[in-house]
């Protein structure tokens, strides 16, 4: 499932500048725009939160902040 595996790839810790890029392309076929309006959309999904709570609360509190200090 998709959606497993943009979650997976957001658990994932990265090197260095331009290394999620390239994971996000090679492991997911996806261009990075498209990757996060799923990522986004996911973050309000139950389903998703029901799968891996710690990482989906943890990127809600990231989206949250970042949208208060606009």
């Amino acid at each position: 499932m998709r959606e497993q595996r943009v979650l997976a790839l957001e658990r994932r810790g990265f090197p260095g500048p331009g290394a999620k890029e390239r994971a996000i392309r090679e492991e997911l076929g996806l261009v990075p725009v498209r990757y996060y309006q799923l990522l986004n959309a996911l973050l309000d999904d139950p389903r998703a939160l029901a799968f891996d709570p710690v990482t989906v609360n943890r990127l809600r509190r990231v989206r949250e902040a970042r949208r208060t200090e606009r």
